[in-house]
């Protein structure tokens, strides 16, 4: 059990200070070389004349870079805020805004301008890498201290900042090394969900904190199939960890087996839920590696249940069970008035320990909203719907609201309607889900009421709206399909009849 998280990985900087620790097709960075850019960075923070204790924006890609900066603003005794290259510039103007960030670290090129906040660009923090300091990180993060604040999607078109503190982080981390998973020592994992996604905190952590190895596979390389299938067999992977969206398309390549990726031994999903047929799918090309299906929001830090799938669990469930909470966490199901209902019957997932976020950055009223004290313990309204058996065993069953997951992103489909509203050639809209039979999100579907336009067909329409989208949202935030109506049904109070849209979607 590691009791810092800096600490420890600095320690391999002593102890295997020429061990690879990341890989990105090829390109490989040293622990030794992690230890000298991280401090190098820290040592250039603390010269500037900037608040403490304010979180840094950086901004970039999957390169050792990123995690060299990450590393190096929490030893300078701030958190960071990853946002992605592939980001919505507006994204990153109200990120900015909303955080008020001490900083910005553009890894990569800024594509828009952060106000204000001091940038120091990717030129310059070349500059800072290459030159050497001997550094005593003597005020880094630690405790309940900020160590990075991830930005989720907001039901009013704003985005939310978790706060993950150092010991939030500590919790998951221990967990993910404990018996429940048994992973390798030193392993080798593949990075593959963005930074500005939780989920990366998966892999990154553990293994960083293990000594292992990142094996990163850049954007580029995963939207291009012909390239992903080429490049899976060369990763000398022990340890996976991705959406079961991003498993389906590798899934696609048959080649994709025990046969020719030997060492993979574990398999680690979240994000969304894992259905029974990728599991036993992939059980059946990779029979002796252990399967793990894990749960949790961004604000209880990654995951906090798991459970393997086996033969057996495949055997057993039609629906595969989100798992057993972590030691040091407690799960309650419970009622719209938040009574504990019987084992069993349905209700909200309600979280406590250690792991669970301190609220939203700069939100006082989502965090009162969202987040309480339970026993002594910080917990959280999860929105999420479940049972719990009497073993303990959890099952999920879709949300409170109107959020989803999607390929393993979080979605707010009034973070969606927002956006679609702002749009020219729109009058009226709404983005509601469609599910397939084993009740995962295959489709973002937006009902519209388009206003008077000249295009000569549906087709052009949608074409041109997706294209204003692209500058305001999230990729993965834009619906796939757009049907065109006359007028959006209401309810008796005069509110688009959601409900009404999303039946229609998915007849019974």
């Amino acid at each position: 059990m590691i009791k810092n998280i800096i600490e420890t990985i600095d320690q391999f900087a002593s102890t295997q200070p020429d061990k690879v620790v990341y890989d990105v097709q090829g390109v490989q960075h040293t622990y030794g070389q992690l230890k000298a850019y991280s401090d190098a960075l820290a040592a250039h923070l603390d010269t500037l004349d900037i608040p403490a204790k304010t979180p840094v924006i950086v901004f970039g890609g999957q390169t050792f870079e990123m995690i060299a900066t990450f590393l190096g603003v929490v030893k300078s005794g701030r958190a960071y805020i990853p946002i992605d290259t592939h980001s919505p510039n507006e994204r990153l103007t109200m990120i900015n805004e909303i955080a008020k960030p001490a900083a910005a670290i553009a890894v990569a090129d800024l594509p828009v301008g952060v106000g204000t906040t001091p940038v120091i660009t990717p030129d310059q923090l070349t500059a800072i890498f290459n030159q050497p300091v001997a550094y005593r990180a003597d005020h880094a993060v630690s405790g309940d201290d900020d160590y990075y604040i991830i930005f989720t999607s907001g039901t009013t078109g704003l985005p939310k900042g978790v706060e993950i503190s150092h010991d939030n982080l500590l919790s998951y981390v221990n967990w993910m090394q404990g018996a429940d998973f048994g992973l390798p020592m030193h392993p080798n994992a593949l990075s593959q969900p963005p930074y500005s996604f939780d989920l990366s905190v998966m892999d990154l952590y553990p293994t960083l904190t293990m000594g292992g190895t990142l094996y990163a596979l850049p954007k580029a390389v995963t939207d291009d199939f012909k390239q992903l299938f080429a490049a899976l067999p060369t990763l000398p992977i022990n340890v996976w960890v991705s959406t079961p969206s991003f498993m389906d398309i590798c899934l696609l390549e048959p080649k994709f087996d025990a046969e020719h990726l030997p060492h993979l031994t574990h398999f680690l999903f979240c994000g969304e839920e894992l259905t029974h047929k990728t599991a036993a799918t992939l059980k059946q090309r990779f029979p002796q590696a252990r399967i793990f299906n894990t749960y949790g929001p961004t604000e209880t830090c990654v995951a906090v249940t798991q459970i393997e799938i086996t033969d057996d669990a495949l055997t057993t469930y039609d629906r595969l069970p989100i798992g057993y909470a972590k030691a040091d966490t407690r799960m309650l199901v419970v009622d719209e008035n938040g009574q504990p209902v019987a084992n069993g019957t349905e209700g909200e997932l309600i979280i406590s320990g250690p792991s669970v976020s301190k609220g939203y950055l700069h939100n006082p009223d989502k965090t009162a909203k969202a987040f309480f004290e339970l026993d002594g313990q910080p917990a959280y309204h999860s929105g999420d719907i479940g049972t719990m058996d009497d073993d303990g065993l959890f099952r999920y069953r879709g949300r409170v609201d109107f959020q989803i997951k999607m390929h393993g992103y979080r979605i707010e489909l009034e973070e969606v309607d927002h956006f679609l509203s702002q749009q020219r050639y729109i009058e009226q809209a709404v983005a509601v889900p469609k599910y397939n039979k084993e009740h995962k999100v295959t489709q973002m579907i937006a009902y519209v009421v388009p206003k008077q336009n000249d295009f000569e067909s549906d087709f052009a329409l949608t074409t041109a709206i997706k294209k204003d989208l692209q500058g305001m949202m999230m990729e993965y935030m834009i619906p796939q399909r757009f049907v065109y109506q006359e007028s959006l049904p209401l309810t008796p109070n005069g509110k688009i009849d959601v409900k009404s849209i999303i039946k229609e979607v998915n007849p019974v």
